[in-house]
Formats: C-alpha cells, sequence, structure tokens
C-alpha cells in the first residue's frame, strides 16, 4: 500500500492556474525593461524562485535585451538583485492565492482514513509559504510536513525535498510513495527520489488559467490545452497525469495495487 504522498502547492493544491509566481514574475522583470510573455514567465515553473530567476536570465532574448538596455549581459548579481524584489513581492501576494483547489479538502479526509502520511513540497521560500499556510489549513489543506525551497541544499528537480519529507514524517521506501505535482520540475523530483508520480493538467501551470477561465472555455480549447499539458508532463516521466488532485484517488488506488503486486516506479 501507499505510505505517504507528497503534494505540490500552487497549481497543485492552491491558487488554481499557478497564478501568484506567473504574475510576480512579469512584474518583477518589467520593472526592469523586459516584458516577459506569459510562457516565458512559466517557463520554469516548480523550479526554487531564485533557481526560476536564474532560468529566464538565460533566455536568448531576454539576455540580448538585457545587453541592449545595459550594456552587458546579465549575470548572477542580476539573478540575486531581481529575485531580491521578487520575494518581498510574492510574499505579499501569495496569501492572497492561496485558496484551496476543489477535491482538496476531499482526498485529504480520505487519506486521512487509509492513514496515509500526507507530504508537500514547494518552490517556495518559507517567508511565502507562512502566508499560505494558515489559508490553506482553514480550508482542509494541513499536511505532515511542508518542506520549503530554501531548505534543502538544492530545489527541485533535485530529490531533497521529497528525502525530507520522508525523513520528517519517518516513512520509507521511497517507492512505496507518490509525488503529486503540476510541472515538469515537480515530476522530475518525485522520479529523481524514486517516486510514483501523478501530473496535474487542468489545475496547473501548463493550463495556467484561473478556474473561472477555465470553466468558460470552449470544450475544444480545453481538451487541446489539457492534451497539450498531458503530453508535456508524460514526456517528462510522469506515471500517471490527471485533470487535478480531485481527481487523484482512483489513480492512488491502482499504484496501491501496484505496490502490493511487487512493482515499483
Amino acid at each position: 500500500m501507499i505510505k505517504a504522498v507528497i503534494f505540490d502547492w500552487a497549481g497543485t493544491t492552491v491558487d488554481f492556474g499557478c497564478m501568484a509566481p506567473t504574475l510576480v514574475f512579469i512584474d518583477v522583470f518589467s520593472q526592469w525593461g523586459i516584458n516577459l510573455s506569459i510562457d516565458e514567465a512559466r517557463g520554469p515553473m516548480g523550479l526554487a524562485k531564485m533557481d526560476h530567476v536564474r532560468k529566464l536570465m538565460e533566455i536568448d532574448r531576454v539576455r540580448n535585451e538585457w545587453q541592449g538596455l545595459y550594456n552587458r549581459y546579465p549575470g548572477e548579481n542580476d539573478v540575486v538583485v531581481l529575485y531580491n524584489q521578487l520575494e518581498p513581492a510574492l510574499v505579499k501576494i501569495a496569501g492572497d492565492f492561496a485558496n484551496v483547489i476543489p477535491g482538496v479538502p476531499q482526498v485529504m479526509v480520505e487519506l486521512r482514513k487509509q492513514e496515509i502520511l500526507i507530504g508537500s513540497t514547494t518552490g517556495y521560500v518559507r517567508s511565502m509559504m507562512e502566508q499560505v499556510v494558515p489559508v490553506a489549513g482553514r480550508q482542509g489543506f494541513k499536511p505532515d510536513s511542508i518542506v520549503c525551497s530554501d531548505e534543502v541544499p538544492e530545489g527541485r528537480p533535485a530529490p531533497w525535498g521529497c528525502f525530507l519529507n520522508a525523513q520528517r514524517m519517518n516513512i520509507w521506501p521511497m517507492s512505496e510513495m507518490v509525488k503529486i505535482g503540476d510541472t515538469v520540475a515537480d515530476i522530475k523530483e518525485g522520479l529523481n527520489a524514486g517516486m510514483w508520480t501523478i501530473g496535474c493538467t487542468l489545475s496547473g501551470n501548463e493550463v495556467g488559467l484561473p478556474e473561472q477561465e477555465v470553466d468558460e472555455l470552449d470544450p475544444d480549447i480545453r481538451r487541446r490545452m489539457i492534451w497539450s499539458a498531458e503530453e508535456k508532463l508524460l514526456k517528462a516521466g510522469a506515471h500517471f497525469v490527471i485533470d487535478g488532485v480531485w481527481a487523484c484517488l482512483p489513480v492512488l488506488d491502482e499504484i496501491s495495487s501496484r505496490i502490493v503486486s511487487g512493482e515499483k516506479p
């Protein structure tokens, strides 16, 4: 049987569409004269936020525009400067985007009934999560363990956040645990930790729309967006892909059956 499930936060259990970090990245870069597209801002999502800034600075267009504005290509000092603007901006708004995604409380109740432990990892640092955790807790998402990106030697796709969850919850082996997330970085984190992985499409970064806009989508457009997100997460190595956490229980049952039969991820 599954011993623990480790969830991502933004785009998986809270913040439908993973909106908060996207908005902040676009805003902070615009203050330096760089107009990121939504796709560019979302590209490295799931990484620790410092690493996210670093990846955005490596985009050829961004590097060239930076050189045109400041007569030099961006370097590590620039990454630090932008991150130091980004962190307080995310701290300021993270709580406003901390509403729990539909179905999450019901999944938590069922996991508790089955005595499955609940962990979590995030690309947010602890100061950001201090704004998110109370809001999510009041709405029914209270994991046994929360590991932030500034509490491990290296963020996703490194496995350390999953390992620290396992240590804190005193649970093993990793092959009897599941990672659920909405980004490529989430999937690779779980795989690198030796876990089963489930990717979330509709609620997450790859579709990238708030719940109301998703509900208003033309059905054909919605299906195409889900297929595109599904393809990306499967290509990253996800064992299973679902629309959102609300659909995870049957998949967890299947994984449990595979574990009982001796299968490993």
